[in-house]
């Protein structure tokens, strides 16, 4: 049976994003089951194609969320038969107003003759004791706009089981909730003659392998995840004369970094700059191994990993508070604790001298995200949430 979705995004192609490229993804599938699907997400710097996916129709608004923002999307959905299946890609800085958007999420629980499910992405900053007071406030805020958009949920979802039972909380009784790991956004891609020196993967490994064993990492190089690269990289290097690739938005800035702070990285550490998904594809494919540290460990939101896994690379990770069992479990990566880079270089420069157990590593990890993690796993759950 078809139905009619109103997905509402924070972010849409071609705004850059993970929740934007996860945002596509599911309403290409979707639709891809002959559902109708409209997105609601804010307007793009510059004008732009749409995209041209077949049953999905993306309307841009005219702020953030703001006061036409909720005009908008109200006279359109009023003019519908109730009731409307609200789907919200929530993440509570998505949503301006400096993450404290409280009168959308006010508009969203007065929808009450629409079907709202909510798709918890992130749930809120977190309390810290000695913070500044504004940081306390903000954590407030999002609290108080997670409790709105909750409690006028029909459904919800977590990305990762850790936020369930905070999620729960803040829901009205009986609502359920289910976990729904999020997938990779970028489709393998066969790339013609890959095997061959003169394939795209084969020119990419000659690019930036320089004949050696090629590791990759795909991020943003955040504050967060940046100091664990720069702890490992440079021991990995030279213990295991290998290159490494950086790829995502921000690599070419921490190639650098990397690059002026040890100098005997120069010809060894590589950047892509950011990519189109075709590319990217081709990118990873062309790494022997991946090296994918966190600073709350792997989760089932770590998208990048989640690249890595659907394009058949070992993975090398750290486990921490966020890692859920499911990842020990399945040895669909090799993991290590947080915090402890000697282990993780250890790890990854034993894959990196035994063929066999580098390519069984990467045949679990393709197998258990297939098995679990797939976008159909996704499209199934909202589309047959029984």
């Amino acid at each position: 049976m078809s139905m009619r979705w109103h997905i509402i995004s924070g972010e849409y192609p071609p705004q850059p994003g993970g929740v934007s490229d996860y945002t596509r993804l599911v309403a290409q599938g979707l639709a891809e089951q002959g559902d109708a699907v409209d997105v609601w997400a804010p307007a793009v710097a510059a004008p732009a194609a749409e995209s041209d996916d077949a049953g999905v129709t993306v309307h841009r608004l005219p702020d953030q969320f703001g006061r036409r923002s909720r005009q908008m999307l109200a006279q359109h959905l009023d003019r519908l038969p109730s009731p409307q299946r609200l789907l919200v890609e929530y993440v509570p800085h998505a949503f301006g107003w400096r993450a404290a958007n409280v009168p959308f999420c006010l508009w969203l629980a007065s929808r009450r003759s629409d079907s709202i499910w909510v798709m918890f992405h992130e749930v809120a900053f977190p309390f810290e004791r000695g913070a500044p007071v504004r940081l306390n406030l903000l954590a407030a805020a999002n609290r108080l706009m997670a409790a709105l958009v909750g409690g006028a949920a029909e459904r919800a979802f977590v990305s990762i089981p850790a936020w369930r039972p905070w999620v729960e909380s803040m829901l009205s009784p009986g609502t359920p909730v289910a976990w729904l790991p999020v997938p990779s956004a970028i489709p393998v891609v066969a790339v013609a003659n890959a095997a061959g020196a003169n394939g795209q993967v084969g020119v990419i490994r000659a690019r930036y392998g320089g004949g050696r064993l090629l590791v990759g990492h795909l991020g943003t190089y955040g504050r967060l995840v940046k100091p664990l690269l720069d702890a490992s990289i440079p021991a990995l290097v030279a213990e295991a004369d290998c290159s490494v690739l950086l790829m995502g938005r921000g690599s070419d800035t921490a190639s650098r970094e990397l690059m002026a702070s040890h100098p005997a990285l120069t010809g060894r550490v590589g950047a892509s700059g950011p990519l189109a998904p075709a590319d990217l594809s081709a990118h990873v494919s062309a790494c022997d191994l991946m090296l994918q540290p966190y600073p709350d460990g792997v989760s089932t939101r770590r998208t990048s990993t989640m690249v890595g896994l659907s394009h058949g690379r070992a993975v090398v990770t750290t486990e921490g508070a966020l890692t859920e069992p499911m990842w020990r479990e399945s040895n669909a990566v090799a993991l290590v604790p947080v915090g402890e880079p000697d282990r993780l270089v250890a790890a990854a420069r034993s894959l990196l001298s035994n063929v066999p157990a580098r390519t069984a590593l990467a045949e679990r990890g393709r197998s258990v995200y297939d098995a679990r993690f797939d976008v159909r796993h996704t499209i199934a759950a909202l589309r047959n949430p029984s």
